[in-house]
């Protein structure tokens, strides 16, 4: 067997190993332990409320009081009925609805209605869930959500509130902090135990009488940053989307330690500082995300709140080896590339199959793209969109470059993450005065056909050409598919328009600004149909570019895209 192949069946023995490791170590010390270590207390009073960065729309607050609940795409109308008494459309809409972070538009109303509405809603919460302590509004990272919304929010829920109220929501605090600590050892979630350590530290922060929780909840909150966080700012999970919840998240909770007068954590401090640059990093002209790794719609908004705190208003990270990101800028171009192995199997879940794929944009237009993530619930178009060929690279056979382990796997914990996949990607930045050029190769399909793919690009410094070389190459290891069928393929964005020209060429029309051409040699270029996930109003249909070919007849692939005023002023 292949040394990947024995690697790849380790990382998956260990991975189950160590969940079952947590489930033992929680049923061990969740009875006893922990209920002898964290006692089960209520704050007297809170002395801050941090505050809630991400966007407002005081329209929805109508929405609200009308009845209407709409999350995850799914509007319900609760006709007068608790919402928290309804049926979920989707686990999503269920997730949003019990974390309560919609309070922060009614606090945007402003007005006595909405706040009515907001304590009667947190009121009706307390009285039919406060203590069930099961269920989809108990799951940890649903109840963290909870508490940071309840307590950005708490003037909006506590104006004018009798005592008995107030100590009822004291006390449903508490009992939060209670359950989310009994269920630390057990969380095998790594995303989740962030944002449990989160939610208790801002706790600990906000409540008087609650220091030891918090100092317990930062250590929490250092340990899972120092293991999330890489040293470039990138997250493990390689998702763009990541780092914009997180510094979402994030800011405010050192905004809570400047206000008590606490000194924050200094990896809390520098962890922000990296994410920074990398956010820049995926950022294209148009202000959208790169799709990449989980990445769907870009939610603008969030993006331009999370980079107003940028204090040091950082350039663009253009190197992350360690998150496995290239990004090459030449004028008003922007090329960005995903040079990296899949995340460990516990981020794995959100992570594509795109190694060596890229974007490109310019002039405040996207022209190349992936096709993104689709919201979630969208089971089948999900697992499609971390397809191979859902992303603007080479793909052998139509078969995936890490394999994707499928929901009905018989190890449930496994459904969904990448269990194999490249484990040698090299990149090779080279500048000079004229152009930049990533010499890249993966060894994703050397298992299954014994082939390397190699990628090169180049982006002139006047970011008027990028061209291209993929090359298929023996790794010396027998495979039953080394003389196999490949397509390279070039997803186009939605608002560019595509004509042919004589001699094979394709003309590229972005709404605005110069046309480009699309070449590939003396190879055929087809135009087939594709899909854009991340469109705000929902999936559009697409067109892809498409060069085909075979490994051994067609060794080496050159193309090029060219600015149209460019070639004509040099023709």
């Amino acid at each position: 067997m292949a040394a990947s192949g024995v690697a790849d069946r380790l990382r998956v023995t260990g991975f189950l190993a160590g969940g079952a490791l947590r489930r033992l170590r929680g049923v061990a010390t969740g009875p006893v332990g922990l209920l002898s270590r964290w006692r089960f207390a209520s704050p007297d009073r809170l002395l801050i409320a941090p505050q809630d960065i991400r966007t407002t729309d005081p329209t929805i607050a109508e929405d609200i009081y009308s009845g209407y609940f709409n999350f995850a795409s799914r509007i319900v109308n609760a006709h007068g009925s608790s919402p928290f008494e309804l049926a979920a459309p989707s686990p999503e809409w269920e997730a949003a609805l019990h974390g309560f972070g919609w309070l922060r538009h009614l606090r945007a109303a402003d007005t006595p209605l909405a706040r009515a509405n907001a304590k009667a809603l947190v009121v009706e919460w307390i009285a039919a869930r406060g203590r069930i302590e099961s269920g989809p509004a108990w799951a940890p990272a649903v109840a963290a959500r909870r508490i940071l919304s309840w307590l950005s929010q708490s003037p909006l829920i506590l104006e004018n509130a009798d005592r008995a109220f107030y100590r009822r929501f004291m006390k449903s605090l508490g009992w939060h902090a209670r359950v989310l600590q009994r269920s630390l050892p057990r969380l095998a979630s790594p995303e989740d135990r962030l944002t449990v350590a989160m939610a208790l530290t801002q706790l600990g922060l906000c409540a008087n009488g609650f220091e030891k929780l918090q100092r317990r909840a930062v250590r929490l909150l250092v340990e899972e940053l120092g293991r999330q966080i890489l040293p470039d700012g990138g997250h493990i999970g390689r998702c763009p989307q990541a780092i914009v919840e997180l510094l979402l998240d994030l800011l405010p909770l050192r905004q809570a330690f400047v206000a008590r007068s606490v000194a924050a954590p200094p990896q809390l401090v520098t962890a922000i500082d990296r994410m920074m640059p990398m956010l820049r990093l995926f950022r294209h002209q148009d202000g959208a995300l790169a799709l990449f790794n989980g990445m769907g719609v870009t939610a603008p908004d969030r993006i331009a709140t999370a980079l107003a705190y940028d204090d040091a208003r950082a350039q663009p990270l253009t190197n992350a080896p360690l998150s496995g990101y290239q990004r090459v800028e030449g004028d008003d171009a922007v090329l960005i590339v995903d040079a990296g192995k899949p995340p460990p199997l516990a981020w794995s879940g959100e992570a594509h199959a795109g190694c060596l794929s890229f974007e490109v944009s310019a002039g405040g237009h996207r022209l190349f793209v992936n096709c993104g993530a689709p919201p979630a619930g969208r089971g089948a178009f999900r697992l499609a969109s971390r397809a191979t060929a859902a992303h603007n690279t080479l793909v052998v056979l139509d078969t995936n470059s890490a394999r994707i382990a499928p929901s009905r796997t018989g190890a449930r914990t496994l459904a969904g993450l990448i269990v194999s996949g490249p484990t040698d990607v090299r990149v090779d930045r080279a500048e000079d005065s004229g152009a930049t050029t990533l010499r890249m190769s993966h060894n994703g399909y050397e298992n299954r056909f014994g082939l390397l793919h190699h990628r090169c690009l180049t982006l002139t410094q006047d970011g008027r050409r990028l061209a291209g070389e993929d090359v298929l190459k023996p790794s010396g290891r027998r495979g039953v598919g080394t003389n196999a069928e490949f397509a390279i393929r070039f997803h186009v964005h939605p608002q560019v328009r595509l004509s042919r020209l004589q001699g094979g060429g394709i003309l590229m029309e972005p709404p605005s600004g110069d046309p480009w051409i699309f070449e590939a040699g003396d190879l055929v270029i087809d135009v087939e149909e594709s899909i854009f996930f991340a469109a705000p109003d929902g999936a559009r249909a697409a067109q892809q570019l498409v060069v085909h070919g075979r490994a051994q007849l067609t060794p080496d692939v050159h193309w090029s895209l060219t600015r149209y005023s460019a070639s004509r002023e040099n023709g």
